[in-house]
């Protein structure tokens, strides 16, 4: 006989039994297989008395067919009880007695909450558009030739365009504060990397000149230690460096792997890869809208062990990331602090919960000729198309990564039609640095 107890929230535990002699008859199966080939000092392979092997590896095999035994047993109560079970249950033996008939034991283990949409047809959601223009182009193609600038050293002030190289220290409360030093650093001027009052402060000055100002940092500035207090620096400047753009032929051409050199083929394609970029930066864009509207109407409680494995997974993929780009961990730490990664990862697995639901209640799964159309679309940004669909077609888990791409998609476009949709045409630069 079992039963289910409910503890608190999502928390369950299964009182069962399991019988004894299941467990014994198993246990001397076990050892009997092992006699047939076991070999002991003294006693010929295959000839080792049972006594011994048991003297030897009984409480071994006790434990393994006791687990499997657990296992098999709460794996038939769970679909017996209809219980949909998160991560993995914590047993306990409550059975003492080795001449007990029956083993009782307890498992306690989450479930999957309900999940109850609230009232979405009454929430508004912002929807991005934006067409590309011939502006855009240019601008993007100015950005290219930037990137292949070269520099000369300019006799003269310092102004848009022009690369510096500064030291800078700075003080907050009469001391030099965290970050908030450099030596010899080369700055791009005119593309928003630095304050505008830090960089307002190097415009007109000269090589071998020093400047000492006041300045105050943005209240939502990144570096907390420093947000919205005023510090005070010196800036000398070393160098003053002229940009010089190349110009836009076919040298230029061939160099962005245009193979002929025609100008008129490089602007097509940075078009082209422009069009592209646009429309997964709004797809990004009304994505994340879309969710936030399905995470404001939805409540539900999230399974504390989903919780644990996403942000370990967040963590873990952080930490990969820093190795790849060359970032040390902090001095004696082996891993990151778990609580940075909490708030996005309950976002991610109630985002997981609500769409689990409506993907099954609404039929919202990904159609083979979705996943190939998103497939192709993907593989046309590379030079070789065909190989890009086949080393997806290639791989199931990348097929899988398709599939749940599509998955999201059909849960927007359910949203958006569930919802009242107001219309913004956004700005090209705001698109380009908002969305990743």
């Amino acid at each position: 006989m079992s039963s289910v107890e409910i503890m608190s929230g999502l928390e369950r535990r299964l009182n069962a039994s399991i019988p004894m002699q299941l467990v014994s008859s198993e246990m001397e199966a076990r050892l009997k297989k092992m006699a047939r080939t076991a070999e002991v000092p003294g006693f010929r392979p295959g000839k080792v008395p049972f006594k011994i092997l048991e003297q030897k590896h009984g409480a071994q095999i006790q434990q393994e067919v006791l687990r499997d035994a657990l296992r098999q047993s709460f794996v038939k109560e769970v679909e017996d009880n209809k219980l949909k079970v998160v991560g993995y249950p914590a047993f306990e033996i409550k059975t003492t007695d080795p001449d007990a008939v029956w083993i009782e034991y307890s498992a306690t283990f989450e479930v999957y909450p309900e999940v109850v949409l609230g009232d979405i047809s009454a929430e508004s959601m912002e929807q991005v558009n934006y067409t590309l223009s011939d502006a855009d182009v240019d601008t993007t193609i100015v950005t290219l030739l930037t990137q292949h600038a070269t520099f000369e050293v300019a006799d003269r002030a310092a102004r848009d365009g022009d690369r510096v190289h500064i030291d800078f220290s700075g003080l907050l409360e009469g001391k030099i504060f965290e970050g908030g030093e450099a030596r010899n650093l080369a700055v791009l001027l005119g593309v928003g990397s630095l304050l505008p009052d830090f960089e307002s402060a190097i415009i007109g000055m000269k090589a071998g000149e020093t400047k000492t100002f006041d300045m105050t940092f943005p209240p939502d500035y990144k570096a907390e230690r420093v947000a919205g207090k005023a510090v005070t620096f010196t800036i000398t400047l070393h160098k003053v460096e002229d940009q010089i753009l190349p110009e836009i032929d076919d040298k230029f051409a061939k160099l962005l792997g245009i193979e002929d050199g025609d100008v008129n083929k490089l602007r097509a394609e940075v078009q082209n890869n422009l069009e592209r970029e646009v429309k997964r930066r709004i797809m990004l864009l009304n994505k994340d809208s879309a969710m936030a509207t399905l995470l404001k109407v939805t409540e539900l409680e999230i399974p504390k062990a989903l919780l644990d494995a996403e942000a370990q997974g967040l963590m873990q993929q952080t930490m990969r990331d820093m190795k790849k780009r060359g970032m040390e961990m902090p001095k004696g730490e082996e891993s990151l602090p778990l609580e940075l990664f909490t708030e996005r990862a309950q976002k991610r697995v109630k985002l997981s919960l609500i769409m689990t639901e409506l993907v099954d209640k609404y039929d919202l799964h990904a159609k083979p000729e979705q996943v190939k159309e998103l497939v192709e679309d993907y593989a046309q940004s590379y030079d070789n198309p065909e190989e890009v669909v086949q080393w997806h077609y290639s791989d199931p888990a990348r097929l899988q990564d398709a599939e749940n791409l599509v998955l999201e998609d059909n849960v927007v476009v359910w949203v958006t039609e569930a919802v009242k949709v107001t219309e913004r045409v956004v700005d090209f630069k705001e698109l380009m640095e908002n969305a990743a």
